[in-house]
């Protein structure tokens, strides 16, 4: 997984996206440049969604994950549905110790570096930071990288166009966006051409 979004290294969120906005949501995916995209188990139907983005993603190379997994259910359904790869707000052991078993990418939240390391211990794949932006942003990655240099990073919780290059500089492996690009307003409203306009902007600062 983090070899294949080597050159493009950010995962896409997409919390309360409407069902049967599938289609149009890869192909702007696509065109902005994403190779990853996450749905959140909170969103209203996302198990019905996240099998359909699979359907329109395997053919343009995009990896379609489950996000706010927080519970053996979540993690249950999201694998059932074809999930690629487990994200989670938090470090929850046995949701980590369980996907590890099931052979999938883990990137579990974490903040401190007590979290981090024992996110890590688990078997996390990435460990996210996050909310990032709560502890100085892109300095705080660049101080958790002294002691940290064998843990893969995920910055998540503030990323911004303005702020992304500094976050890789800092020595983040992946980046996170979610409201910032993909705002439930405009998924709801179909307007995937601004959607993919403020992606295209985006990727270019990286």
């Amino acid at each position: 997984m983090l070899n294949k979004l080597s050159k493009a290294p950010v995962i896409g969120i997409l919390r309360d996206i409407p069902q049967g906005q599938e289609l149009s949501c890869i192909q702007s995916a696509f065109n902005g440049g994403l190779k990853a995209i996450e749905v959140t188990m909170n969103t209203p139907g996302a198990v019905s969604i996240l099998k359909e983005l699979k359907k329109y993603a395997a053919e343009r190379e995009i990896l379609v994950g489950a996000g706010t997994v927080r519970t053996l259910q979540d993690l249950d359904s999201a694998l059932n549905a074809g999930a690629e790869f487990i994200v989670s707000p938090s470090t929850i052991p046995e949701v980590i110790r369980e996907g590890v078993r099931a052979h999938i990418p883990m990137i579990p939240g974490a903040l401190t570096p007590t979290e981090v390391q024992t996110a890590f211990d688990l078997g996390a794949t990435c460990v996210k930071i996050f909310p990032v932006r709560a502890l100085g942003g892109a300095d705080y990655i660049k101080e958790l990288r002294g002691p940290f240099r064998d843990i893969k990073l995920l910055a998540c919780g503030g990323v911004h166009r303005e702020n992304a290059r500094a976050f890789l500089n800092a020595g983040t492996d992946l980046l996170a966006i979610g409201g910032s690009i993909f705002k439930p307003e405009l998924m709801h409203a179909g307007m995937w051409n601004e959607i993919e306009d403020k992606l295209k902007d985006f990727m270019s600062a990286l």
